[in-house]
């Protein structure tokens, strides 16, 4: 395989440099990271811009640049739909969802659960939430891991090694502070990566039309797919509806992205740097979107995985970077750093993140029950770290996981719809029905998890048909340069491969196992929602519903509005004015209402 050249190395060292001193630099300045509103909340001061690029730059990092070039190499255009979902959910997350966890202003997103159904609640959900993102970091550590195996020829498994072991270290000094800022450079790195590709494969091609000329040729450009059967890969209603939910179970529910929202000044605020983020997160993904036509018209005649170049089509945008740049030296240093870069990024932030719901929702209740006392804020910090940094070491772990799992796009899609889908259904549930009890909750949020665990990783599955790909070029000198060291697959074994592309009838597997994996997130959410809801009323009716939380008085008659979303939280209010004008009195000091004739 190929290998870095010394301004490959002088970039790819440049970069962690950078990154480090800025981590380094807020841990030695202001208030060196002693208090966990500093560490995990950023002092609550933070402008906009850097807090949207961080929004994008958390969840699509190495994701993005790997899984959806790929994705448009092998599947073809439709995938760029999902943007317009992107567009239909910001206004759900920014208004209806955002709104109350500002109000809460609590470091972990689940203190919202215990306040609005009991600790119980508050505790399974945090636990589904810190598996979840344990299972994504792998997949995120796996991606660079990718390409650092094709452009340097570092072994898959060193590269997650120094990728985690740089991650905890960086993690554990940085801060939310530190974090934020990093995103924004390694976000320019990101761009870069991206943009050197495209620019490289327009040079060679002569110019963007016959790069999409030979899309067309090749099939890659498809838009309109309006078919209504849930069991094909994508179309419109999978890729709007299943990525709407997506989106929401990541930008409206998730504490990584909760986290960083809380880090601005005011809602208002909090809400623009939710909206700047659309614009920013569909560009890179439309540029790297075009980024996966541009390698196909490089390999149209020859694809690098039926060669036996690389194992996994995850592969191509490293290869193609080799294969192109590697007379311009420090370009392919410069993409390796777009990729490890956007990668340390997501890690430290979610491994922040992990480390802020461990601290609010397992060690601080534990600290409590057994010391009868609180845990003081100067000796939060430092379990903060500590956990941060045992993160770091159990995600290295599932980095070799991850490589059973696919394609990393899918892949990771795949466990945040299992996951996000029932998380987003349960806090749904809590902000938009005031019958639902902690009761209800946690019977739903275990079916929907086993549901979705169920569609989303039993097998069989049928295999995914792909697109045609070419061996007929190969012979060209440009893919046998004596500059990689390779075997060639054998003919049996290239056939097997080719023989992926040919539609298969696949009746025969079970039906849900067969249906789309972004319907994963929309599923798992209505089980959630429907079961919480109907058990919710039926344990009323039986009257077993035990404690509900959402109200401020013994006798159950003024709801804490602030529990709810805005448009049930002034349905509720107008019901209160009404009660009032009718001579209903309330007593402000105990938020009581006193009429004991009329009841809400």
């Amino acid at each position: 395989m190929a290998s870095f050249t010394t301004w490959d190395y002088v970039v790819f060292i440049g970069m962690l440099m950078v990154s480090a001193g800025i981590g380094i630099y807020y841990r030695f300045t202001g208030g060196k990271q002693k208090t966990t509103n500093e560490y995990l909340l950023a002092d609550r001061n933070m402008s906009v811009w850097p807090v949207s690029f961080s929004l994008m730059a958390s969840f699509m990092s190495a994701i993005t640049l790997l899984g959806v070039s790929m994705e448009n190499y092998q599947y073809g255009t439709l995938f760029v739909i999902i943007n317009i979902s992107y567009g239909l959910a910001t206004p759900i997350a920014s208004h209806l969802y955002l709104p109350v966890f500002y109000k809460l202003q609590a470091a972990s997103a689940y203190e919202y659960l215990e306040r609005r159904f009991g600790g119980a609640t508050r505790l399974v959900a945090s636990i589904a939430y810190s598996l979840q993102m344990i299972l994504y970091m792998g997949i995120v550590l796996y991606a660079p891991a990718l390409a650092l195996e094709a452009v340097t020829g570092m072994s898959k498994i060193a590269a997650i090694l120094s990728i985690g072991l740089v991650c905890t270290f960086y993690s554990t000094i940085g801060g939310m502070k530190a974090v934020l800022i990093t995103d924004v450079f390694q976000s320019i790195l990101m761009f870069s990566a991206v943009y050197c590709i495209i620019i490289v494969a327009a040079i060679t091609a002569g110019g963007f039309g016959e790069i999409w000329r030979v899309a067309e040729e090749g099939g890659r450009i498809e838009f309109l797919n309006f078919d209504p059967d849930p069991t094909v890969r994508h179309t419109w209603w999978s890729l709007i509806i299943g990525g709407a939910f997506t989106y929401l179970s990541l930008y409206a529910v998730n504490q990584t992205q909760v986290q960083r929202l809380l880090t601005v000044r005011s809602l208002k605020a909090s809400q623009g740097a939710l909206w700047l983020n659309w614009p920013i997160l569909s560009l890179l993904s439309f540029s790297t979107s075009f980024s996966g036509l541009a390698i196909y018209y490089y390999y149209a005649k020859c694809d690098p995985l039926l060669q036996g170049r690389i194992t996994s089509r995850d592969q191509l945008m490293p290869i193609f970077v080799v294969d192109t740049m590697h007379e311009y030296s420090g370009l392919p240093g410069l993409f390796v750093s777009g990729i490890f870069s956007a990668s340390l990024s997501t890690v430290s932030a979610a491994l922040n993140s992990l480390a802020a719901v461990t601290l609010e929702d397992y060690i601080k209740p534990l600290y409590r029950y057994i010391k009868k006392r609180p845990l003081v804020e100067s000796q939060s910090t430092l379990p903060s770290k500590i956990m941060a940094c045992i993160y770091g070491i159990i995600c290295v772990g599932m980095a070799f996981v991850a490589q059973s799992l696919g394609g990393v796009l899918q892949a990771s899609l795949t466990v945040f719809g299992v996951v996000g889908g029932p998380l987003f259904g349960l806090f749904t549930l809590g902000m938009f029905n005031t019958v639902a009890t902690q009761r209800s909750a946690i019977t739903a949020i275990l079916s929907g998890l086993a549901f979705s665990m169920w569609i989303g990783f039993g097998q069989p599955k049928p295999p995914v048909k792909i697109l045609d790909f070419s061996l007929e070029g190969c012979s060209d000198a440009r893919y046998n340069s004596t500059f990689y060291s390779f075997t060639p697959f054998s003919g049996a074994k290239s056939a097997r491969l080719a023989s992926v592309v040919a539609a298969e009838d696949d009746s025969d597997y079970f039906w849900l196992y067969r249906l789309s994996y972004l319907w994963y997130s929309v599923l798992g959410f209505l089980v959630t929602l429907i079961v919480g809801i109907v058990l919710g009323y039926v344990l009323k009716w039986l009257k077993l519903e035990g404690e509900s939380r959402i109200y401020v008085d013994e006798n159950k008659e003024f709801i804490n509005t602030d529990l709810f979303s805005p448009p049930i939280a002034w349905r509720l209010k107008k019901r209160y004015a009404k009660y009032i004008e009718n001579g209903g009195v309330v007593d402000d000091t105990n938020a009581k209402i006193m009429n004991e004739h009329t009841k809400l």
